[in-house]
């Protein structure tokens, strides 16, 4: 980062400034996403906007090896008490946030006390990606499912706020106002909702955004995470995105929908392939299927994950592809007739909210990427609940479970050249580190206690 270049962030944070006074806003938070799926945050006062965009807030790179529980593991790369970093804000996506008021956000890019940009912010890897991506004439289009469940109380239990049935009315009902007030703070926001429900558990809700380009989609899974949790601690709850907030519930999911273009043609429609994917569009598909097992160390990255990731609960757990087959780790969404050519798209079930959003852009966008250039082609679709094949057909259909556990999962990510190529050795190793750490971390806790350190934490 240049003279030049920090000059014009000043100026860009001196305009902001004026305009956020002007609006009553007296401080802006600045996030990243660590490796272990939790948002960490700098707060500045509106007055000293202008010189942090230009050098930045300083914090410790040992963040890159924090566990959930806010102990550090000692990591190849991460970990020790010495050195800094300067998180300064992105401008482009200074947001003024609906919840809680007088308060606004920008997502923070890292950069070592040089000026360059740090070899593991989750943030430019997935630019990088993103860049690939557009010197081959291809863009994706991204968004994250949020679900989430509310407790009553601000207790380490979970109560459930809302018991109606599963995707009922009634729930609405029993939580009309706060409901209300999470779209409206998302609307205030600029967040584009296209749908809230209630999901299958007891007190869970889901929400569903447009879909943008995957840095925006990316902070913005970040963003109604956030405005989510204020609205719930206003109402004195508690919102938890767990991948299983009881043992004996199905849990929260993280899904991802992805669709691959080039120009203004949806590549996941209108073409020949499987039920009218372009050739393109299948090779992107068939890359991310291809590499599912290992990218599950980033997308599922919490020892509770894998008690989500079970047959029967719609989480994904096989290593397949359908249309519209919720058991299946790639669903494909075909979208109506007469919308296919703008709705097609990818959804990636099983992952999971536990899971740095921009981590895992990055190595689905490196895995599509791989299967494109490769011009790979899917395998037969899968068109029943692959838990009701039987272990020789399951076989001879290349229908296996993906991990059953962390361990497993690392040992697959820590062997795949595409992925690690995509998030550097740092970042891959980093990540190696501080989900072997916290596999350690539980290695004697029941399945109880698991579930029970993991659900607040997200």
């Amino acid at each position: 980062m240049d003279e030049q270049e920090r000059a014009h962030r000043a100026a860009r944070g001196r305009a902001a400034a004026r305009e956020l006074t002007a609006r009553g806003i007296v401080a802006t938070t600045l996030t990243w996403v660590d490796n272990s799926g939790i948002t960490r945050v700098k707060t500045v006062p509106t007055g000293r906007l202008e010189h942090v965009a230009a050098w930045g807030v300083g914090f410790s790179p040992v963040f890159d090896a924090y566990l959930l529980d806010d102990s550090i593991a000692s990591g190849r790369h991460a970990g020790g008490p010495v050195g800094d970093l300067r998180l300064h804000p992105d401008l482009d996506r200074l947001t003024v946030l609906g919840e809680p008021a007088g308060w606004a956000w920008a997502p923070g890019e890292r950069y070592d006390q040089e000026g360059i940009r740090h070899a593991q912010d989750a943030r430019a890897l997935l630019r990088r990606q993103v860049a690939r991506l557009t010197e081959e004439g291809l863009r994706v289009r991204a968004a994250f499912e949020v679900e989430w469940t509310v407790s009553l109380g601000r207790g380490e239990d979970f109560v459930p706020a809302a018991v109606g049935p599963g995707y009922g009315m009634t729930r609405i009902a029993e939580l009309p106002e706060y409901l209300f007030d999470v779209l409206r703070a998302l609307d205030t926001a600029g967040v584009e909702v296209e749908q809230l429900h209630p999901e299958y558990a007891a007190g869970q809700f889901e929400v569903s955004v447009a879909a943008q380009g995957p840095v925006w989609a990316a902070d913005t899974a970040v963003l109604v995470r956030q405005t989510i949790q204020a609205v719930t601690m206003r109402y004195g709850m508690r919102a938890s995105f767990s991948p299983k907030v009881v043992m004996d519930g199905v849990g929260n999911g993280g899904h991802v929908h992805l669709s691959l273009w080039r120009g203004g043609r949806n590549l996941m429609a209108t073409g020949s392939g499987p039920y009218g994917m372009r050739p393109e569009g299948e090779g992107f598909a068939a890359g991310i299927l291809a590499r599912l097992p290992a990218m599950l160390a980033i997308g599922c990255p919490s020892v509770a994950s894998y008690l989500r990731l079970t047959p029967g609960q719609w989480s994904g757990p096989f290593a397949c592809w359908g249309l519209e087959n919720r058991e299946a780790a790639l669903r494909f969404v075909a979208g109506p007739a007469g919308l296919r050519a703008q709705a097609a798209n990818l959804e990636v079930k099983c992952f999971d909210a536990t899971a740095n959003p921009y981590l895992a852009l990055t190595v689905l966008l490196a895995a599509g990427r791989d299967g494109v250039d490769a011009a790979a082609r899917l395998p037969d679709p899968v068109t029943v609940d692959p838990a009701t094949l039987d272990p020789e057909e399951r076989e001879a259909r290349g229908v296996a479970r993906l991990p059953t556990s962390l361990e497993e999962a690392v040992t697959v990510f820590e062997q795949d050249e595409v992925l690690r190529a995509a998030l550097g050795a740092a970042t891959a190793d980093t990540v190696a580190d501080v989900r072997r750490g916290e596999i350690a971390l539980f290695k004697d806790a029941s399945d109880e206690e698991i579930v029970a350190r993991t659900r607040w934490r997200h």
